[in-house]
C-alpha cells in the first residue's frame, strides 16, 4: 500500500477536502474520481495551479505561510497536507490552523530521523539525499526538517490527537514495523489527526 492508497482509505466518500500545498493536484484528482469528494486545492506555484486547472480542479492561489484565516472552523471534513508542512516558515502555527479547519487532518512528513539520514550525517558528515529528501541542502525547499519524535511532540504540545499513523519505508510503501521503531526505520509517516 502506498501513500495515495492510505489517504484514500482515510477519506470518506462525498466528503469536503482542502488539500494544502496540493502541487499538480494528483491526490485531489484521484480522491475526486475514486471517492467523489468536493473541495479545493491551495497552491502557490503558478505551474502547479495551471496543472490543477487543466485537471478540472478548483484551486486557490494562496500562501499558507500568510495564514488560513479565510477558512472557518471545521469547514472541511479533511484537510490534507502531503510533504508540505516542513517547507512552511511556521509549521507550528500551520498545524494549529490545519486542525482548526478540518474535522480530521491527514499529514505526510518525511522523517529526518530515518537511519539512512542519520548514517549519512554521522559517517559522511553531509546532509542526506534520500528518496523522501531528494534535493541537496542548498536546493531543498525544506526549511524545518523534523523527526517522527519531533512531530509527535508538537502534536502533543498543541493538544492534537494522533488517531492513526502509517509508517512508510524507503520505497514509499506502508511498512509493518513496530510504531516504537518508526523514528529510526520510517522514511516518511502518514498521520490522521483530530482535535
Amino acid at each position: 500500500m502506498k501513500t495515495a492508497e492510505v489517504i484514500e482509505n482515510w477519506v470518506s466518500s462525498g466528503s469536503r477536502i482542502l488539500d494544502l500545498g496540493c502541487g499538480d493536484g494528483s491526490i485531489l484528482e484521484a480522491l475526486k474520481l475514486n471517492k467523489s469528494v468536493g473541495g479545493y486545492g491551495i497552491e502557490i506555484d503558478k505551474e502547479n495551479i495551471q496543472a490543477c486547472l487543466e485537471k478540472g480542479l478548483e484551486v486557490i492561489e494562496q500562501n499558507i505561510d500568510e495564514g488560513l484565516s479565510n477558512f472557518q472552523d471545521k469547514s472541511f471534513d479533511t484537510v490534507l497536507v502531503s510533504q508540505t508542512i516542513q517547507v512552511l516558515k511556521n509549521p507550528k502555527q500551520a498545524l494549529d490552523e490545519i486542525t482548526r479547519i478540518g474535522h480530521q487532518s491527514i499529514i505526510v512528513i518525511p522523517n529526518f530521523g530515518h537511519w539512512k539520514s542519520r548514517l549519512t550525517v554521522f559517517l559522511g558528515g553531509k546532509m542526506p539525499v534520500t528518496e523522501t529528501l531528494p534535493e541537496k541542502w542548498y536546493e531543498t525547499p525544506n526549511i524545518h526538517l523534523c523527526t517522527v519524535a519531533d512531530f509527535e511532540n508538537l502534536c502533543s504540545e498543541l493538544g492534537i490527537v494522533i488517531e492513526e499513523k502509517k509508517i512508510l519505508n524507503s520505497e514509499g510503501k506502508v511498512s509493518t514495523i513496530s510504531s516504537g521503531w518508526s523514528n529510526l526505520l520510517s522514511s516518511a509517516v502518514i498521520y490522521r489527526l483530530s482535535r
